[in-house]
């Protein structure tokens, strides 16, 4: 396969605030284009697009194309389980969502150190080799979000595991919290290919201070910031795919200009990100890649994301006078919960990948747009 996935994780949408408008007319053609230049591998999970993307997965390529002609991954959301009879209930309902008699490839989804507690009490490891030895599964594996050493031990008690997907992109190489070259280190180490999700970081990676962006054009003017940062991801060793979420068809006809014959970073290119790196460190106040985790189990439905991506444009903005954000989160609020109503259940905090301090980042949302 080319390393290049399709992540159905941010499909367009014909409605910026509703998670369900897919846009399936605009992700039929995306589906078409992806696998007419010969890019065959499509991601996605039962929560993504609030529960729809599975069912998008099912219109848009399963029934319109031979199941031969494209390679499909999902994921367990153990997560969800109240009880070990969950992994059938929730497997046979993707199975049907999507339309399909197998997954490809399948992972218990979003294991960390609370998730696997589950996982464990509910044998979901089990069941998934159960379903590989039964050929509803071909190949099965863990999308991880925790730190390197729960994941040698997960490895270690789990060999029979075919694969991990990784959080991998170069913002986070070395981050202390995810270690996304410690866990690509120990996922080598055990043998094992991975999968890269996250390598533009939910978009921060394409958007970049122009400061930061001046570096990349001046190296290659024609190369993109998000070209960048896929290539870094799919450079590393032992990485067999690098998902992309793209949300519309110049992003998706992007990537695959450059993905179609991949070239690796070179040692200048190498030296030139770590300039970058430097940057965005300063420049990016809340590393958060909109994955939405957070967002299911919030009992206010306070839209995290948003706030967070309206903070950080805030305070990136180089205009401070008439601040469009605080136009955007008025609008907001005038339907949705306030960051100041956070009631700090830190729901959102257990689910996040990134580890942020997701009740206490809320305060600072609303000092920033709620002061008079």
């Amino acid at each position: 396969m080319k390393k290049l996935g399709f992540g159905w994780m941010r499909l367009p949408l014909t409605d910026p605030q509703d998670q369900k408008s897919i846009d399936m007319d605009m992700v039929k053609k995306m589906a078409d284009r992806f696998l007419a230049e010969g890019f065959t591998y499509f991601d996605t999970a039962y929560m993504y697009h609030e529960n729809t993307s599975e069912i998008a997965i099912r219109e848009a390529l399963v029934k319109r194309h031979a199941r031969d002609s494209f390679t499909l991954a999902s994921k367990l959301p153990v997560t969800y389980f109240k009880e070990e009879a969950d992994n059938e209930r929730y497997f046979r309902q993707q199975l049907e969502k999507c339309g399909v008699d197998y997954f490809d490839y399948y992972m218990l989804h979003d294991i960390n150190h609370l998730s696997i507690e589950k996982a464990e009490k509910f044998h979901a490891f089990d069941f998934l080799q159960k379903m590989k030895k039964e050929g509803r599964v071909k190949q099965a594996g863990i999308s991880f979000h925790a730190d390197a050493q729960l994941l040698d031990q997960v490895l270690r008690e789990h060999p029979e595991l075919d694969f991990v997907q990784l959080q991998v992109n170069y913002l986070d190489w070395e981050h202390q919290a995810i270690q996304s070259a410690k866990c690509c280190e120990t996922a080598a180490e055990h043998g094992k290919p991975i999968i890269v999700m996250e390598p533009v970081k939910g978009g921060t990676l394409a958007d970049i201070p122009p400061e930061a962006e001046k570096l990349l054009r001046d190296f290659a003017p024609q190369a993109s910031p998000a070209s960048w940062a896929i290539r870094f991801a799919a450079s590393q060793k032992n990485v067999m795919m690098v998902l992309s979420g793209m949300s519309n068809m110049e992003q998706l006809q992007e990537n695959l200009q450059f993905m179609k014959d991949f070239q690796p970073l070179c040692p200048e290119e190498y030296a030139v990100l770590k300039q970058v790196v430097k940057i965005l460190e300063k420049a990016i106040a809340i590393p958060c890649t909109a994955c939405r985790y957070c967002t299911d189990g919030c009992p206010l439905s306070i839209p995290i994301p948003e706030y967070f991506a309206l903070y950080n444009a805030e305070k990136q903005a180089l205009n401070k006078g008439f601040s469009t954000q605080q136009t955007y989160y008025a609008n907001f609020i005038h339907s949705r919960s306030k960051a100041s109503e956070c009631i700090a259940c830190r729901r959102c905090e257990e689910a996040c990948p990134q580890h942020l301090p997701v009740s206490d980042l809320m305060k600072e949302v609303a000092e920033v747009f709620e002061q008079e």
